[in-house]
């Protein structure tokens, strides 16, 4: 397996294991023993990086990843995040956000017990609160650093002037944020200034919520309780619109023999040596697909043609709705 460093310290495996999926978000839960299989499948496969938080279940997901990876601990590496209210299906639009330090405090202890776990490899704010100070945040985690309880901190969705005060107050690991060929509003501001405070990215969603992969086009039908039937650009429509981007993905797949999924990742992964995808699955010919893209070579001119295509194909609908824009980029 392929190794890649965030920040400055943290060695992990260049594509991580997205967990939220397993028990959240899409539709239905899978059943749990399956899900456990799976997870230490992807440790077998020689994935150390594994995401979860809080709020998916809530709670269970932290349980599920907690007791999956507890023989394989000292294997691995576990993030989880802080800093969304919740209800009992999860994080609403109207859940709001809460980083006060005691909030902080008592989600890291309560995560540690879910986990299994004595200290939290890398500890996330979900969203920013703007009602506390960022350098609040970062001077409470760096005191649950400095009490071994986590090791590395780190952002998420949090804009290019957050994310400086909160370093210059606790060296920041990781940003975790939605990055993909579709997504790519960060690099402008954001990934720059990653790069010159020499921060680590973790893309989440690097494939579109699976529209990249394309096994999904506007006559799929989601399940009532998937939260993709929410977001602007799931719509028929824009799905319908967005078919291009897929073409595009399936004819350099079929260049490479690789599929629109492995193409997508590899494109993730040859913009920055710092950047460590997380895409997420509950089925292992999936995880063993999205491996794959670990052994696709994307060309400078297959990266020139990749771009001046995608430049000539506009996406439609927006990635949040419009009460949950607030949350993102603060």
């Amino acid at each position: 397996m392929q190794k890649r460093k965030l920040g400055q310290q943290l060695e992990v495996s260049a594509l991580g294991l997205g967990c939220m999926g397993m028990s959240f978000f899409y539709g239905p839960s899978p059943d749990r023993a399956e899900m456990t299989k799976l997870l230490r499948a992807a440790v077998d496969r020689g994935v150390t990086f594994f995401d979860t938080a809080e709020v998916y279940g809530p709670f269970t997901n932290e349980e599920l990843v907690g007791q999956a990876l507890a023989p394989v601990r000292d294997q691995v590496v576990i993030a989880t995040k802080f800093g969304l209210r919740h209800g009992e299906h999860g994080p609403t639009p109207m859940s709001g956000l809460d980083s006060r330090p005691e909030q902080i405090r008592r989600v890291t202890e309560a995560s540690l017990m879910r986990l299994q776990t004595e200290s939290i490899d890398l500890l996330y704010q979900h969203r920013v609160d703007p009602n506390v100070p960022i350098e609040d945040v970062a001077g409470t985690v760096k005191e649950l650093i400095s009490e071994g309880k986590v090791k590395h901190f780190g952002l998420s969705e949090a804009g290019a002037t957050t994310i400086s005060r909160a370093h210059a107050v606790q060296p920041v690991t990781a940003l975790q944020s939605e990055y993909s060929l579709w997504m790519r509003e960060h690099e402008a501001e954001i990934i720059p200034t990653l790069e010159k405070l020499g921060i680590g990215l973790v893309p989440y969603s690097p494939l579109g919520k699976g529209y990249l992969t394309g096994k999904i086009d506007y006559r799929t039908s989601l399940a009532d309780n998937d939260l993709r039937r929410s977001l602007p650009r799931f719509t028929p429509e824009a799905r319908h619109a967005n078919q291009a981007l897929v073409e595009l993905l399936q004819q350099i797949a079929d260049d490479k023999k690789a599929t629109p999924a492995q193409v997508a990742l590899a494109w993730v992964l040859a913009q920055k040596p710092w950047f460590v995808p997380i895409p997420g699955t509950t089925k292992l010919h999936r995880l063993e697909e999205n491996l794959g893209a670990l052994d696709i070579e994307l060309t400078p001119d297959d990266l020139q043609h990749i771009e001046e295509a995608a430049a000539q194909i506009p996406i439609h609908g927006e990635r949040v709705p419009g009460q949950l824009k607030s949350l993102f980029g603060r």
